[in-house]
């Protein structure tokens, strides 16, 4: 069978970008995309839906497209890397092709290290401050065994490490290419912009999306946080015990029910409520996780919920079958993963347009 290239991805949307990561991974190598479904690392809703998005990847590349689930895909660099990059070991990829703002950084080289040193790493963690936040400890402890010197303005980066530690004690290699925009960039210019300026700016947006997925993103509802505030409101406003959300605790309720009364918007609470403990972007999360009632227990389903492949692609999924790889293709009476459906029920709220997000959507099948 032909090399296999995973990619990790959310197409938040499907940009220009994105497609020369495709095209990076070669044509003579099947393409394997573990993506975000309807809700996004950061704490926000997908500008358009996953079964659009796939369409959009399997259109300028991609060769099977799986989901990864919700409480992988919400979550800190460090659980969202380790669960797509389980997905993609169960799929049999032989490296992980991602950007990033790093020219020359040998992610190889530092999952080598990681691989020796976890433990070590992880006890200088521990003795640090207690309040200061995870990202911040992280860097502290890359820098101390491993050199690499990084800070928050480098998302891509922070998850190549994530990546690094993940793959440790695996076959699977790590390649990249340098990214060429900033994460959080939120102006349109040259051939490629950040998703975060094509969603800001999106009217204007045509040139830095394929031309042959333009009128399919243009014509998709869409979504933003700005349609889910007032369920939020709602949702801090009557619950009794916020604490009974996954990683809410006593102090981050007590904050969230004072701020949800004075807020206008969803960033306005955010910026209240973070310390330098709690980040922005956990902050975000965890708004997300009341919005969708996660709880403190959340397991991640066992099986790998596929949604679209090409014929090359159709090759990994019959290699996985032979495997004894758990594979859900069709959602019916039985769950694939209940957080994951309850979560794109929500995603639907209040738009008619949005379609049936789970109940017997079968993959697409791109020829």
């Amino acid at each position: 069978m032909q090399k296999v290239t995973g990619i990790i991805a959310e197409f938040n949307p499907f940009h220009n970008g994105h497609k020369l990561l495709l095209d990076a991974a070669g044509d003579d190598r099947i393409k394997v995309i573990v993506m975000s479904g309807n809700w996004m690392q950061r704490g926000e809703p997908a500008f358009v839906d996953k079964w659009t998005r796939t369409e959009m990847a399997l259109a300028n590349g991609a060769d099977l497209v799986v989901e990864l689930p919700l409480m992988s895909a919400l979550q800190g660099a460090d659980f969202f890397a380790t669960g797509a990059v389980n997905i993609l070991h169960q799929l049999g990829v032989d490296e992980i092709l991602f950007g990033s703002e790093s020219d020359g950084m040998n992610y190889q080289r530092i999952s080598d290290i990681y691989a020796k040193k976890s433990s070590e790493m992880q006890a200088f963690m521990e003795e640090l401050p207690e309040l200061m936040s995870y990202p911040l400890k992280a860097e502290k402890a890359w820098k101390h065994f491993a050199g690499v010197e990084f800070d928050g303005n480098t998302p891509n980066h922070i998850l190549g490490l994530a990546y690094a530690k993940a793959v440790s004690g695996t076959e699977i290699k790590l390649r990249t290419v340098l990214r060429q925009t900033g994460y959080n960039e939120t102006e349109l210019s040259g051939l490629i912009a950040s998703a975060t300026a094509i969603r800001q700016n999106f009217s204007e947006a045509s040139a830095f999306v394929p031309a042959d997925t333009w009128n399919l993103l243009k014509s998709s509802p869409k979504r933003s946080w700005e349609d889910f505030w007032e369920l939020l409101r709602y949702k801090v406003t009557v619950s009794s015990r916020l604490t009974n959300v996954y990683q809410v605790n006593e102090e981050l309720s007590v904050r969230i029910k004072k701020y949800i009364k004075t807020a206008n918007n969803l960033q306005e609470l955010i910026e209240q409520v973070y310390t330098k403990r709690y980040t922005k972007g956990h902050i975000r999360r965890l708004l997300t996780y009341i919005l969708l009632d996660i709880p403190k227990s959340c397991p991640l389903p066992e099986s790998i919920h596929v949604l679209g492949f090409t014929v090359r692609g159709q090759k990994i999924l019959a290699r996985a079958r032979e495997n004894e790889v758990s594979l859900t293709t069709k959602i019916g009476q039985y769950p694939w993963d209940f957080l994951t459906q309850r979560a794109d029920e929500v995603y639907r709220l209040g738009n008619p347009e949005i379609p049936e997000q789970t109940y017997s959507r079968k993959p697409i099948i791109w020829n």
